[in-house]
Formats: C-alpha cells, sequence, structure tokens
C-alpha cells in the first residue's frame, strides 16, 4: 500500500517535471524566434527582402497550412471513405447525412439554433446598449452584463443546470425556475431539461445568457460613434424616439450590427458544449457539431463523422466571407 508520504513525493515529481517541460518548451522556442531574427538582422543586400518576407509570412503560413488547409483537405478526404477509412464510397457519407431522418432532424433543431438564437441576441445586446449608455456609472453595468462573457460555455451550463434542476414540488426547491413557477401558480412544473420542444429554447438561453454582453459591448461602441450633428439635425426636422432610431440610429450603424450577427451566427452554428455538457445531445437537442462529435469519437466512424464535419465547415464558411466583406466595408468608412 502506497503512503501518503511517497504519494505526495510522487505527485511532487509529477508536476516538477511537467514544469521544467514547459519551461524547455518555452525557451526552445524563444531560441528558435531569436534565431530566426538574428539572421534577419544580418542579411542585406538582395537576401534581405526574401529574409525578411520569411520571417513575417512563414510562420504565419506554416502554422496556416497545419492548423486548417492539411486538415480539412483530410477531412474531405476521408468523407469520402467508409467508417474505417480502408474503402472508397464516394458521396455515401453525404446522401446519408441529407436522407437520414435523424439527421434531417439534427439539421432542423440546428437551423433553429442559427435562426433564434443570434438574432434575439443581437436584439438583446441592441436594446441593452440604448439603455445603459444613458445612465450613469454605465462601465459598472456594462461589466455586469459583459461578465457571463469571461464564463467558458462549459461553465455556463453548469450554472444553468442548477436554474432548470427539476424536483417534486413537495420537496424544496433547487432550480430557481421550477420554484418561480410553483410561485406562480404551476402546481407541478415540468421536467425543463427533458420537456421536448421547450428543453431546445432553454439551451439556448444559456447561449444567449452568455454572448448579450458582447453584442452589447460592440453595438455600444457603434451607437458612440454615430455622429452627433447627424443626430441633432434628424431631431431639428422632427425625428423623435422610434423614428428617430430606426431611419437614422439602426441605418448609421447597420455594418456593425450585420458583423455582431453573422459572428454570433458563428459561434451558434458550431454549438457543441452547451448541448453536450446539458444533455448529451438527447430529448431531441441533438444539433450538428454534437453529432459529428458522436459518430467520429463514440461511433468511430470516420467517414460519416467528417462529412459532418465538411457541411459544417461549408455552412460557416459563407458566413465568415460575409464577415471579413462586411468589416472592410466598415474599414473603408472610417
Amino acid at each position: 500500500m502506497t503512503s501518503p508520504t511517497l504519494l505526495a513525493a510522487s505527485t511532487l515529481s509529477d508536476a516538477g517535471l511537467k514544469l521544467f517541460n514547459s519551461f524547455g518548451t518555452v525557451a526552445t522556442f524563444l531560441a528558435i524566434v531569436l534565431v530566426v531574427f538574428w539572421a534577419a538582422g544580418r542579411a542585406a543586400g538582395w537576401f534581405y527582402r526574401p529574409v525578411a518576407i520569411l520571417v513575417f509570412l512563414g510562420p504565419a503560413i506554416a502554422l496556416l497550412l497545419l492548423g486548417l488547409v492539411f486538415p480539412a483537405i483530410l477531412t474531405f478526404y476521408l468523407s469520402l471513405k467508409n467508417s474505417e477509412s480502408n474503402q472508397f464510397i464516394g458521396a455515401d457519407n453525404y446522401t446519408w447525412a441529407f436522407t437520414n431522418s435523424n439527421i434531417q432532424s439534427i439539421l432542423i433543431t440546428t437551423l433553429l439554433w442559427l435562426l433564434i438564437a443570434p438574432v434575439v441576441t443581437t436584439l438583446l445586446g441592441l436594446a441593452l446598449a440604448l439603455l445603459v449608455d444613458k445612465l450613469r456609472l454605465q462601465a459598472v453595468y456594462k461589466s455586469f452584463i459583459f461578465m457571463p462573457m469571461a464564463v467558458s460555455f462549459v461553465g455556463a451550463s453548469f450554472i444553468w443546470r442548477f436554474v432548470y434542476e427539476a424536483r417534486d414540488p413537495s420537496a424544496p426547491q433547487v432550480g430557481l425556475l421550477s420554484q418561480i413557477a410553483i410561485w406562480l401558480g404551476v402546481k407541478n412544473p415540468p421536467n425543463w431539461i427533458l420537456t421536448q420542444p421547450l428543453n431546445t429554447f432553454l439551451l439556448m438561453v444559456i447561449m444567449i445568457w452568455v454572448q448579450t454582453g458582447f453584442a452589447m459591448v460592440i453595438l455600444s461602441a457603434a451607437l458612440k460613434a454615430v455622429p452627433e450633428d447627424v443626430i441633432e439635425a434628424a431631431r431639428m426636422d422632427g425625428a423623435r424616439g422610434g423614428r428617430l432610431l430606426f431611419y437614422v440610429t439602426i441605418p448609421m450603424i447597420r455594418n456593425t450590427l450585420i458583423v455582431v450577427l453573422t459572428t454570433i451566427m458563428i459561434t451558434t452554428l458550431k454549438v457543441f458544449d452547451i448541448v453536450r455538457t446539458m444533455t448529451g445531445g438527447n430529448f431531441g437537442t441533438q444539433v450538428l457539431a454534437n453529432e459529428m462529435f458522436n459518430q467520429k469519437f463514440v461511433y468511430y466512424n470516420n467517414g460519416r463523422g467528417s462529412a459532418l464535419a465538411v457541411i459544417l465547415f461549408v455552412a460557416v464558411l459563407p458566413l465568415m466571407i460575409y464577415n471579413v466583406v462586411q468589416l472592410r466595408k466598415e474599414r473603408e468608412v472610417r
């Protein structure tokens, strides 16, 4: 039997070894960087420009190839093979993805996430930005609203599990939502996470709670950038309240609204942590990213998992391109 002293010594030794390896890795990286910059500084004449390009663009291009391009090509290649990746089957995995009733249901659920969560988050962020900007000590309120962004999706899911906790009405309630329902006169609150399709919308609330602070901060900055003389001119022309908001303010921040909306759409389309933590994709809450994980790492079907990954990538790509275009337009305006 291992004594506590030996166990503590072994743990301390392992921790020391890991710390030493971490420092060694950082030191090696810094040494390589110093050597590269020393070589770039020594280059002169005809060699200077090619060496400078290699030093500054080389690492970025290498990381892009290793982290994105090669994995994307390999994933597409694996999606054309069977589950063991030892036989070429063409587009069969994609046919399965779009004709299987279970996957169709998952795609519909993912589409619901994509249509509801980003729109509600953006509108709520805009409303909060408009309200908070009129208050004193607005930085304090913004900090509290933005605070959920510091919490990971997994951490946020654990927090909301307590909110959605369901118990017998006769027992003391842990779940805040069930207790509120009882206070409002509901004699037997449902098991929120098991109730379909309500559970899907309750999971969306977690995404909205986390991302609203991001939307509020970005849109608040955009609102402050609206020229005051434009607002004053609109007021002199009789624009007040809703007319001022919908015909002057919102058109002035349109590009920022679109960037915020598309950014949250990209995050929502890749949602995995919330569903994985809260329900594991059960009870009708499964989404595309979590099903991709299941096919690849639970069922060990490389072909189907890769096909779902490609579908997810193709769905995200137009949003990313559109986002980049809008950002460039906004910079040109500025």
